[in-house]
């Protein structure tokens, strides 16, 4: 039985080291090409050059699509985290009617594929709302998908919180609010810098419901994936994706310590996380 055991344990280690070289092996493809001095993206490689990571600040259609991107990603970041506070503190706090199935319906966009959200807020801001597409409504967009990842971060937070702090804070004279601001806020702010980081990240990197709601402005997927049509302009678009895949890469790193150091804060046990 032991023996079984190992084998199936040792075939089990060879599919998860295929999966994640099949998984990540497109990723590491990027840095290599950003730096080829071709504008054939192929093997062999030609030579070394940092000419297409310069070359990103003459276009300004590109920073355009930049700015716009972290305008977004910063205020969908924001109202996620802020609606998802909200959410996981009623969850985790507070006894209510419905309170099963309204917290399902707010974790659904997880489950849901984007398409579907997509193509059902272009139709709903569009056609029933009479809305124009802009920066705003892809705002919506990412908010609504940005929030059920805010508050699965931000429950674990409100989870590993001691409610013994509130309760002597609240005896000893402090209003809720004080109470939320001095206490409550400090200890779960972890999770708020690991909700807003992730979130952030999302909506960066989202591209459909972006396409389906982008207006006159695009945002960086979206201008992206317009550019795969030139051939020519294929080595810029990679230094750009090695330059996104960077960022996020950080983002998650610190997301991921910020949620270790609220959980050694709390003197709670680890259970895995992002990394």
């Amino acid at each position: 039985m032991s023996g079984w055991l190992s084998k199936r344990g040792g075939w089990l280690a060879v599919y998860a080291v295929a999966y994640l070289v099949f998984l990540y092996a497109p990723i590491f493809l990027l840095p290599m090409f950003a730096f080829n001095d071709s504008t054939v993206i192929a093997f062999p490689l030609k030579g070394f050059t940092t000419e297409w990571f310069s070359g990103l600040t003459g276009v300004p259609a590109l920073t355009g699509a930049v700015k716009t991107s972290l305008l977004i990603a910063v205020t969908s970041a924001l109202l996620a985290t802020t609606l998802g506070l909200c959410a996981a503190r009623a969850g985790v706090r507070y006894r209510f009617p419905g309170k099963g199935p309204i917290l399902g319906l707010i974790m659904v966009p997880l489950v849901l594929p984007e398409i579907i959200v997509g193509v059902s807020l272009l139709v709903v801001i569009v056609s029933i709302l009479g809305l124009p597409l802009s920066s705003w409504t892809v705002i919506l967009g990412h908010t609504l998908i940005c929030t059920p990842f805010a508050v699965a971060i931000l429950n674990a937070s409100y989870q590993s919180l001691d409610t013994s702090l509130e309760e002597a804070a609240i005896d000893l004279g402090e209003t809720p609010a004080s109470t939320f601001r001095l206490i409550t806020l400090p200890l779960i702010m972890p999770g708020i810098i690991a909700s807003l980081l992730i979130s952030f990240t999302i909506s960066l990197d989202e591209f459909i419901i972006a396409f389906f709601l982008t207006g006159a402005e695009p945002t960086l997927p979206v201008y992206i994936w317009s550019q795969l049509r030139f051939p020519q302009k294929l080595p810029i678009v990679m230094a750009l994706g090695t330059i996104l895949v960077a960022a996020s890469i950080v983002m998650l790193t610190i997301a991921e310590i910020m949620r270790r150091r609220g959980l050694r804060k709390a003197g709670k046990e680890d259970h895995g996380g992002f990394l």
